[in-house]
């Protein structure tokens, strides 16, 4: 009888003590697609309780909740604070769900409309790539000043390439294939209808493919999901372009269950910060969304940003001093206007056609099919023989280029140092013009022509048209309120056809198809199955190949979210092959040319793992680690594809390891973040060309620059901080505190055409194995590796606000020469090295440029009125306000490849082959006003 009364008594009490519990729980969702929101921010006022919504936007208090009338805050960074009444009954559970948060659109929106999509810092150039638009929509306080403060900069976030993060579009992935790269202006101008994005960073896990470790971002354009309603944008600025229209309208769901957005723009100008950049976008959108019945629904989405801009020149310390910050030596005056030589055109249509699939409350299936086509050019002046004799190009004209060495002061002094009044004459005169003489050239021609001859010069564009097919199936399982199952596969086919063609031949009407500095008479052909052709404007000429491309991938991954621990384990595989076939047959690799070369195949995973601990609601540790073995990009594969089908010398997965770990720290009034990371890339390889001096003793040759098993290394620190000290004034402040260097000396090889020359600097079948380059310890070029930043905001209750940040930027280094890094700087055409090298004079000839310390000062404001139905916003900002001059990166030229050259032109005050630098703008603007209704 005692053991069942106490039984019965234990029994009892614990359904009591368990009927008594008093819990609060909830979830939060986006107030237009209905997502769930990770990361917000839940106090119970006036209390210390604090919670943090988990990967389900879920949250739960059950301990030391206060009774009675409580106000519940919702809040995180981008989106407007709320505030929900409720009563709490002691032993009760108050169950809220899918509260929802509304984005600020004035903190982020008018910002990502400039500084990010339409400010194309990405250029053709590694040293002006930068991650940025990669942040767009970021909420974090660090991610956001990397984006809309440090971006100007050339800053990389954490010393990295942007093809360590993935960009999706309705789930399809849009980076290249060639080098791994996003193409921002495939659908630039098009800000209204990108404005849906779901962001993850670094290597914590995206509900769309496996990512980087620089994350995801994945822009949702399904036309149900968009805001209703319309829009209207006009911006004005003196950066990329002037002058910005836009227009979009979304219907929403309609009650035939129809939904569709359609989105114009324009940018153009005749000139942005830099001498004639000239700039003109037009950009259209599309989407169209039948919902069929609650478990399937088909979107059809279409995108089309043709794009024309000038392009701008780095410049040497020489033609700085000369000129000023603005100066490009890509353009001339032609009829009283000015014409950049340099334009660079981007004409991809992205097609998108989307099945969603409910299988249950817990399960979707979104299939995806995306096709996009079109071209990529880059223009350039040529100047080849116009004539054959004895099978060799005669007549050829001289560099059109005004900051051609032999033109410049540098130069005379170098040569003349007898009659400095050569040097004097050639300062005035660049001095006086120093621009493209386009008059002369057309007369040259022309010329020519009346003599029977052909085009001495030539305009021409190199151009990339793309063909790409992408397939991929997502698979989203939700197990239940603790676990949801990630899966996809995709799969990626590309045709890449690349050739010269001619664009116009300044006054003439035909131009000799060879190669004006061949030294022997078969090399002279671009293609031997048509020697000595003779082509017209519009003619493929010079090369001619196409590269195939096929990668088929999988991931599966596992988010387990609990009360006091999250984490999640993924897992990738990729198959990739490559193959290279030639239209032309090359005259100086008879061989290896024509036709279809070997097909490469690379096989790559990567896993990662990580957790977030909730020690309480304000205070959070989080971790990640992963690693990744992909497949080189097609840009570092093949040495030189358009002559050949050589590859790479022992090519193979480049790898990349990275570990990182925070603490966040989320009060009402402060929010913190502080990151430790550690990133090492090994098995790299890179490719470069350029015509040098000094190759294996005196002989020159253009070469191709294959450095391959490159280790870098990338460890460092970031804080983020800001805290909201009134109700209308929030200080901020973020730090990226980083080390970025080569961790090993890799594998040199150079490349260049089979000739006498090139056997005489000891090629064997145009190829020479310099060992290794000595490049550990030296500084990547990769932007400041150091940057700050303080501020504040102040926001007014009557809807306007204001804000100013100081940026300072520390440790920028030049990009170094690897070959004269390489035995090839101390030894001499015998094979020893050089009787008169001074081991300490060498030393400082190979010390690494850093760059001044800087500082920029930037403003921003805006205001908002409501009239009627309708929304007006103003936003208005400036950059590096104090109009402060400084070089943002660069890069040393090989030219002077060994010992005595480099030291014989750093000898003079004004070396000829100096470095040639990147310079930031001076001060700049923004305005954008737009009205919604």
């Amino acid at each position: 009888m005692n053991k069942i009364t106490l039984i019965f008594l234990f029994g009892f009490f614990s359904i009591s003590l368990n009927a008594q519990q008093t819990l609060i729980k909830g979830s939060v969702v986006d107030a237009i697609v209905f997502q769930p929101i990770e990361g917000v921010t839940v106090t119970i006022q006036d209390s210390e309780l604090t919670q943090l919504t988990n990967a389900l936007g879920v949250f739960t208090f059950q301990e030391n909740i206060p009774l009675g009338e409580q106000i519940l805050s919702i809040s995180k960074i981008g989106f407007i604070t709320k505030r929900y009444p409720i009563t709490v009954d002691e032993g009760e559970t108050v169950n809220i769900t899918d509260m929802v948060l509304e984005r600020d659109t004035s903190q982020t929106a008018d910002l990502f409309t400039i500084t990010l999509s339409d400010d194309e810092l990405n250029d053709d150039v590694s040293g002006a790539d930068n991650i940025s638009g990669l942040l767009a929509s970021s909420l974090d306080i660090f991610q956001r000043t990397a984006a809309f403060e440090f971006s100007s900069s050339f800053f990389r976030v954490r010393g990295l390439d942007s093809n360590n993060g993935s960009v999706l579009i309705n789930g399809i992935e849009m980076n290249k294939t060639y080098n791994g790269r996003p193409q921002w202006s495939n659908w630039g101008g098009l800000n209204d209808v990108l404005r849906n994005q779901e962001l993850t960073w670094g290597l914590t896990p995206s509900n769309y493919n496996f990512g980087g470790v620089l994350g995801s971002t994945n822009m949702n354009v399904r036309a149900s999901k968009a805001r209703p309603g319309s829009r209207l944008t006009y911006s004005s600025s003196n950066r990329s372009y002037t002058n910005r229209l836009m227009a979009t309208h979304a219907s929403g769901l309609l009650k035939n269950n129809w939904a569709y957005t359609v989105s114009i723009g324009r940018r153009w100008g005749n000139e942005g910060y830099q001498d004639a950049t000239s700039y003109s976008s037009n950009s259209f959108f599309t989407s169209v969304e039948k919902k069929i019945n609650d478990k399937h629904s088909i979107n059809l989405t279409t995108m089309y940003s043709p794009n024309r801009r000038g392009k701008s020149s780095p410049n040497t310390q020489e033609i700085f001093d000369l000129k000023d910050i603005k100066y490009n030596e890509y353009w001339g005056w032609q009829d009283g206007e000015k014409r950049n030589s340099r334009i660079k055109e981007v004409s991809e249509p992205i097609m998108m056609l989307n099945h969603y699939w409910s299988l249950n409350s817990k399960t979707t299936l979104n299939t995806n099919i995306g096709y996009q086509f079109g071209k990529l050019s880059n223009s350039r002046l040529d100047y080849n023989g116009t004539d054959l004799i004895d099978g060799f190009p005669q007549g050829g004209g001289a560099n059109p280029s005004p900051v051609y060495y032999q033109k410049l002061p540098s130069y005379a002094e170098r040569n003349f140092p007898d009659n400095l009044g050569i040097a004097y004459s050639a300062l005035k005169a660049f001095q006086h013009d120093g621009q493209i003489d386009w008059n002369a050239m057309y007369t040259a021609n022309i010329g020519n022509t009346n003599s029977g001859g052909n085009a001495i010069y030539a305009l021409y564009e190199d151009r990339v048209d793309d063909t790409q097919i992408t397939v991929n199936s997502i698979l989203t399982k939700e197990i239940n309120n603790n676990i949801i199952l990630n899966a996809g596969i995709n799969y990626k086919a590309l045709k890449s056809e690349n050739f010269a063609q001619v664009l116009d031949l300044l006054g003439a009407s035909t131009y000799l198809d060879v190669d004006g500095f061949a030294t022997e008479v078969n090399e002279a052909q671009n293609d031997l199955l048509n020697p000595n052709r003779i082509v017209n404007e519009g003619d493929k000429f010079k090369y001619h190949y196409n590269l195939f491309a096929n990668e088929l991938g999988a991931y599966a991954q596992g988010q387990f979210s609990y009360n006091k621990i999250d984490f999640y384990i993924s897992g990738s595989v990729k198959n990739t092959q490559y193959q290279r076939e030639g239209v032309y047959q090359n005259g100086g690799f008879p061989e290896n040319s024509l036709g279809r070369g070997d097909e490469l195949t690379f096989t790559g995973f990567g896993a990662k793992v990580g957790f977030t601990y909730k020690l309480t609601g304000k205070h959070v540790f989080d971790f990640n680690a992963g690693y990744i073995s992909r497949a080189p990009f097609i840009q570092n594969t093949y040495s030189n594809s358009r002559e050949n089908h050589n590859t790479v010398p022992k090519i193979s997965n480049e790898n990349i390891a990275s570990v990182d770990a925070s603490y966040i720290f989320r009060s009402p009034i402060v929010k913190a973040k502080l990151t430790g990371y550690y990133t090492n890339i090994s098995d790299a390889s890179e490719i470069s060309f350029f015509f040098a001096d000094g190759i294996g003793g005196d002989n020159t040759a253009f070469v191709q620059e294959i450095l391959q098993g490159i280790d870098k290394k990338h460890f460092g620190g970031e804080l983020g901080i800001e805290a909201q000290v009134t109700p209308t004034i929030k200080l901020k402040g973020a730090a990226a505190v980083g080390q970025f260097t080569y961790a090993n000396n890799p594998n040199l090889f150079l490349s260049t055409e089979p000739d006498a020359e090139a056997e005489a600097a000891g090629f064997i079948n145009g190829f020479k194995d310099f060992g290794q380059s000595n490049l550990k310890g030296y500084k990547l070029a990769s932007g400041p590796q150091q940057a700050y930043s303080v501020g504040f905001e102040y926001r007014d209750p009557d809807y306007w606000w204001f804000g100013a940040t100081a940026n300072f930027f520390k440790n920028t280094y030049v990009d170094v020469s690897p070959l004269t890094r390489s035995s090839n700087f101390n030894t001499d055409f015998d094979g020893n090295v050089f009787n008169d090298y001074d081991e300490d004079l060498a030393r400082v000839l190979l010390k690494q440029e850093r760059f001044d310390d800087y500082m920029s000062v930037n403003l921003v404001g805006g205001k908002s009125w409501k009239i009627g139905e309708y929304y007006i916003g103003f936003f208005g900002s400036i950059n590096n306000l104090l109009d402060e001059i400084y070089k943002t990166g660069g890069f040393e030229q090989g030219r002077n490849a060994n010992y005595r050259e480099l030291r014989d032109d750093k000898a003079l005050d004004t070396p000829v082959f100096g470095p040639k630098y990147w310079y930031g703008r001076g001060a700049t603007y923004f305005l954008n006003l737009n009205v919604r209704f």
